[in-house]
């Protein structure tokens, strides 16, 4: 079968592999039918982040057909429609049954699909004709009726995480202002859907503050306030901030703008450790949280985001043909979803 391979920054090539077989009883095998770019293969590729070692497939938010179930699976059968998360979790572990699916005990840490030797390069990646799933009953989330499979391509990963940097938070703090500080170096899908889930969970005011003007008519599109960056120290006070910028100036940004007892999120990955204005942070008694995401613990809670009106297509910013995915994503756009005729 072909596999979607990343050589290089910009240099992917399709690969024949053997096909996967179930070997357990739990395990199945999917089709994927929409692939969605993550924010860090974004980088990956256009040489804002280091290569994930050698070689490795590409691909892990994916929504695809279930082809082939194993004798044990109960949850699903050939023919339905899939989100595949993009951690690997067992279900069954203490910390799967705790929600902690991204730390599946079960696995070597950080089991994933498509981010090469960072999760384990035998698990694949989703650009392929078939994938191979090690616990269908608890990996594999049915797609609601009415949800088409380029709009939820990325519930496996970027829409969870931006969930849970405004879901929890707005629990706690019901109709609170949110801040989201995105930038050229960030996580900038996750912050769009940040922005797009707050609206559709009830905040009061949500803020988005950006210096890129594509990015800002999007979030207005979503319910957000746009607001062009302006070096600012502080924005103000807001009990929820989310950190998508990937930039230190923008994260002090946000942690000054963070009110007291509030929370402040960040899905950003960085590779210099930034500076921490901490002092400030212990007197407001400020929250900062970041870390990898529980994909499918959050996957639901996506779900009836959309169903109470969020709307994802507004992220994506190209759809391609299975066919040209090699050559379309040698110079990848924010969210491109690559799509199975």
């Amino acid at each position: 079968m072909r596999q979607l391979v990343v050589v290089d920054h910009g240099d992917l090539r399709w690969d024949d592999v053997p096909e996967p077989q179930i070997e357990r009883d739990g395990e199945a095998i999917v089709r994927p039918l929409a692939v969605a770019t993550c924010d860090l293969d974004v980088a990956v590729i256009s040489g804002r982040y280091p290569m994930i070692g050698t070689a490795y497939p590409f691909g892990h938010e994916s929504v695809a057909e279930v082809v082939e179930v194993g004798d044990a699976v109960r949850a699903v059968a050939p023919g339905d429609r899939v989100v595949v998360p993009f951690q690997i979790s067992c279900g069954a572990c203490d910390r799967c049954r705790a929600g902690r699916t991204g730390n599946c005990a079960a696995h070597r840490p950080m089991s994933t699909y498509g981010l090469g030797d960072m999760g384990g390069t035998a698990w694949g990646g989703h650009v392929a004709d078939l994938v191979h799933v090690p616990h269908a009953d608890a990996m594999l989330v049915p797609l609601p009726d009415g949800v088409g499979p380029r709009t939820a391509a990325s519930c496996s990963d970027n829409m969870p995480d931006a969930w849970r940097t405004v879901g929890p938070p707005l629990a706690a703090w019901p109709g609170a202002d949110v801040l989201i500080m995105a930038g050229p170096s960030g996580t900038n899908s996750i912050g769009l859907y940040a922005a797009g889930l707050a609206h559709t969970l009830g905040a009061g005011r949500v803020v988005y503050v950006d210096d890129d003007a594509d990015r800002l008519e999007r979030a207005a599109r979503l319910g957000a306030e746009p607001r062009e960056w302006a070096n600012d120290r502080r924005i103000g006070s807001f009990p929820v901030t989310v950190d998508a910028s990937g930039e230190q100036e923008r994260l002090h940004c946000a942690l000054q703008s963070t009110a007291s007892d509030g929370i402040c999120t960040s899905p950003s990955v960085y590779l210099d450790d930034p500076t921490m204005p901490l002092v400030a942070m212990y007197s407001r008694c400020c929250t900062f949280h970041t870390g990898r995401a529980h994909a499918r613990r959050d996957i639901p809670a996506v779900f009836e985001a959309i169903d109470h009106g969020f709307d994802p297509d507004v992220v994506t910013t190209d759809v391609v043909a299975w066919d040209d995915a090699a050559e379309a994503l040698a110079n990848p756009s924010m969210k491109m979803v690559i799509e199975r005729s």
